[in-house]
C-alpha cells in the first residue's frame, strides 16, 4: 500500500469514528486499530489528533466548495436561481457533514482553535462567491446596486450560519428544509430591482 493510500485509509477511518463518537471520544489508538495501521503510521501523517481532525473537516469543506463552485460557474442559471441553489445545496451538504457539526458543538463548550483558520477561510471563500453571484445579478439587471457590499455579505454569512445550530444540532433540518426555498425567495427579492 502506498503512502497516499495509507493516509487516505487513515482519513477514512478517522472520518467515520469522529462522525460517530465525536472528537473527544475518539482516540488515535482506536483509529490505528480500526485502520489496521501502527500508531506510528498515524503520527507519520498527522502530528496530533487535532491535526487529523482538522484534515477530516478540511475534506468536508473541500467537498462543500467543489459542489458550490459548480453552481456559481453554471452559465445556464440566472443569479437569483444560482443563489437559491447555492444556499439549498450548502445546507444539504452541511447537514451530512457530521464533523463540521462537531465544530459547531465545540463552540458552546470549548472552542476548537485549531480549525479557526479553516472556518475563516470558508467564510472568506463564501463571501467572494456570493459577491460574484450578486454582481452577476446587478450586471444582468436582476438585482439593484448595493451600497456597502462587504457589510451586506458579512450579514448574509451571519444569517445563513445562524441557521446551522438549529438545523444541524437541534435536529430541525428535516422540519424546516422544505420551507428553506421560501426564505431564500425573500432574500433574493430584497436584492431585486
Amino acid at each position: 500500500m502506498s503512502i497516499d493510500d495509507t493516509k487516505e485509509s487513515i482519513l477514512s477511518v478517522a472520518n467515520k469514528l469522529f462522525s460517530r463518537f465525536g472528537f473527544h471520544k475518539t482516540s488515535m489508538d482506536e483509529i490505528a486499530k480500526i485502520a489496521r495501521k501502527a500508531k506510528g503510521s498515524l503520527y507519520y501523517h498527522f502530528a496530533s489528533k487535532e491535526e487529523l481532525f482538522k484534515e477530516v473537516v478540511s475534506v468536508e469543506m473541500a467537498n462543500l466548495k467543489n459542489q458550490l463552485t459548480i453552481i456559481v460557474s453554471n452559465p445556464g442559471l440566472n443569479a437569483s436561481d444560482k443563489i437559491k441553489k447555492y444556499l439549498i445545496t450548502r445546507m444539504e451538504i452541511l447537514n451530512s457533514a457530521a464533523n463540521y457539526h462537531e465544530t459547531l458543538k465545540a463552540d458552546f463548550f470549548e472552542h476548537f482553535h485549531f480549525i479557526d483558520d479553516l472556518r475563516t477561510e470558508l467564510d472568506e471563500w463564501e463571501k467572494e462567491n456570493l459577491k460574484k453571484l450578486i454582481l452577476q445579478g446587478v450586471d444582468k439587471g436582476e438585482f439593484a446596486i448595493i451600497g456597502d457590499m462587504d457589510v451586506l455579505l458579512d450579514v448574509f454569512i451571519m444569517t445563513i450560519k445562524g441557521l446551522e445550530i438549529p438545523f444541524f444540532l437541534q435536529n430541525k433540518y428535516e422540519k424546516y428544509s422544505p420551507h428553506f426555498e421560501s426564505l431564500i425567495g425573500i432574500l433574493t427579492k430584497g436584492l431585486s430591482q
